[in-house]
């Protein structure tokens, strides 16, 4: 693990930061390293603690004005942007919950202002059905669980302090639960698997880890949901924080992409054009105007489903078939844009060193986030049919 960095008061994401930022992720993704120039300087602008509540000493920001951040931090370092945001979610859901009168979740703004790094601890082989269902088991045991397991992507693998997880519960056979709550590095039973060789999303060193009998106190369980039911504060406020964040991280992606394309536009000439601009070419301004709308739309729902929930706007239970649509919307509209920017762009995209080459790599990961495109569709299905979720799957 790296040695932490000193936390900063909030200052916000500076230009200079992003150019630091940018300078860093082609050599980042190239040596499959952890971002970690860019990561110290995170950490010393008070970027971990931005979505902690003000009073307590953090940045304030609510879902909108943190998603709007975490976007334009990922058109200048993408895997930066996602790794950040899966600590972001838990300080940012932690502090509406808070707010919202639920006990229990205030270590997490205490984590986070004594400098400490929070990873998510969700994917897992087998689970198509990600928190509502769990392949790694929670044995109750007096003054709490013991959690046996293993975690796939869990982003900041070199830094992190805190992971969240889940973990199925079958003391009572007949009704299981879902228990979510928090490891902490150090714990016995812990070990962290330095094995994250991909072709996207490199600098994010999303190690696998691995719970051996890991005791967990009750202090740091925050919610039991029964088996196969979405309706929970804890994993509803987690949710929309994760895949809003998530989702803007990939929205900032393709903004890049977008912006690279045009550039190239007007860079590359046409000789059938007698020398002049491929921008002058109706099928790429076809094509560009194709990547704007595809994005346009995808901002404008994902800004929605952000601006409903910091105003308290009551969905009930279709609070996560909108953030899903929202989530499945952008990731069509980030791998139709980054392929059409390729096309735009043309042979040089395939280079090696070319910034869309890697970001098209990187736009390949955001289908691989929950809800991925079946069970989104399956979930939204289910809610607009008046399906129960929790009765039988199919």
């Amino acid at each position: 693990m790296l040695d932490a960095p000193t936390i900063g008061a909030h200052q916000g994401v500076t230009q200079e930061l992003l150019e630091l930022a940018r300078a860093e992720a082609g050599r980042d993704d190239a040596e499959n390293r952890f971002f970690e120039t860019t990561h110290r300087a995170l950490v010393a602008a008070g970027h971990y603690v931005s979505t902690v509540p003000a009073p307590l000493g953090g940045g304030g920001l609510d879902l909108p004005a943190a998603a709007w951040q975490q976007r334009q931090l990922a058109r200048y370092a993408p895997a930066a942007a996602l790794a950040s945001s899966m600590h972001l979610y838990w300080t940012g859901s932690a502090a509406d919950l808070s707010a919202a009168g639920l006990p229990g979740l205030e270590f997490i703004a205490d984590v986070a202002l004594d400098g400490g790094i929070i990873a998510s601890g969700h994917a897992e082989a087998g689970n198509d059905v990600p928190i509502v269902l769990s392949t790694s088991t929670a044995e109750p045991v007096d003054g709490g669980y013991r959690v046996t397991g293993r975690k796939h992507f869990g982003s900041l693998g070199p830094v992190w302090d805190l992971m969240g997880f889940h973990a199925l519960d079958v003391s009572v056979p007949d009704r299981p639960v879902v228990i979510h709550g928090f490891v902490r590095r150090e714990d016995d039973g812990v070990t962290v698997v330095e094995d994250w060789d991909t072709m996207a999303m490199r600098a994010s060193q999303s190690f696998d880890t691995v719970l051996d009998g890991v005791f967990v106190p009750s202090d740091r369980v925050v919610a039991a949901v029964p088996a196969g039911s979405p309706e929970s504060p804890v994993t509803g406020a987690m949710s929309v924080w994760a895949l809003t964040l998530i989702s803007n991280v990939y929205v900032g992606v393709a903004e890049r992409a977008l912006e690279l394309a045009v550039g190239a536009a007007g860079q590359r000439t046409s000789i059938a054009l007698g020398g002049r601009a491929m921008s002058a070419n109706p099928m790429v301004q076809h094509r560009v105007a194709e990547m704007w709308i595809a994005l346009d739309g995808a901002r404008s729902g994902l800004d929605a489903v952000a601006d409903d929930w910091a105003a308290g706007i009551d969905h009930g239970p279709m609070w996560g078939p909108k953030v899903f649509a929202a989530k499945e919307r952008t990731a069509q509209a980030v791998r139709f844009v980054l392929d059409t920017a390729a096309d735009v762009v043309g042979g040089s995209s395939l280079r090696s060193d070319s910034e869309l080459s890697r970001l098209w790599r990187d736009s390949r990961a955001v289908s691989f986030h929950p809800a991925d495109h079946a069970f989104a569709h399956e979930a939204i299905g289910k809610a607009v049919l008046g399906v129960d979720s929790a009765g039988p799957r199919w």
